[in-house]
């Protein structure tokens, strides 16, 4: 929770990737409260305040995986709120000729989401979703020490730009600083 609200306000993208990362977390342990607090909540060194705000957070986050139906897989609604926004903002994005390099940036990236989509099974997904689909099976399978090839390297590093330069159109965005019809701010 801690973590999350530090990131949120600092990179969306690097915020979304820890949710999915807590619900994984959080199916590890078989959506129980108790294994959440003895193998996660129990080995940071914070007030028994803080822990207990932690508990709530995660409980509060396994009650919504149990009520919205991800419990085994799929993501919880506020964090595919983020892909909502962050793909409003990309097709905006594109549309706008304000910002040549980020357009430049998403041509440069889309045979690699294109491939990634065309090997992944499941239904269709919005591209920034298979964007991040992409680098939280890259994380994962460095999670695992497994061997990831040059070429899924300089792929997931083009997605891995691309989706940063979204991130920092959103952090503006929020900020109020982001004018892609008018004049500039």
């Amino acid at each position: 929770m801690f973590i999350s609200k530090k990131l949120r306000k600092k990179n969306i993208a690097e915020y979304l990737l820890y949710m999915w990362q807590v619900e994984d977390l959080l199916r590890a342990n078989a959506l129980s409260i108790d294994k959440i607090s003895e193998s996660v909540v129990a080995t940071f060194d914070i007030s028994q305040e803080q822990k207990d705000e932690l508990i709530r957070w995660y409980s509060d986050l396994i009650e919504m995986m149990r009520y919205e139906e991800v419990a085994e897989n799929g993501h919880l609604q506020i964090n595919n709120n983020i892909i909502i926004m962050l793909t409003d903002l990309h097709l905006r994005l594109l549309k706008s000729p304000k910002v040549p390099f980020y357009t430049a940036a998403y041509y440069k990236a889309l045979p690699f989401i294109v491939e990634f989509r065309t090997k992944s099974n499941g239904r269709e997904k919005p591209e920034i979703e298979n964007c991040f689909d992409a680098l939280y099976m890259l994380w994962m399978l460095k999670m695992q020490r497994r061997e990831v090839s040059e070429q899924t390297l300089a792929a997931a590093n083009e997605i891995s730009k691309f989706i940063s330069m979204l991130s920092l159109y959103f952090k503006e965005e929020e900020e109020g600083r982001l004018n892609l019809d008018g004049e500039e701010l």
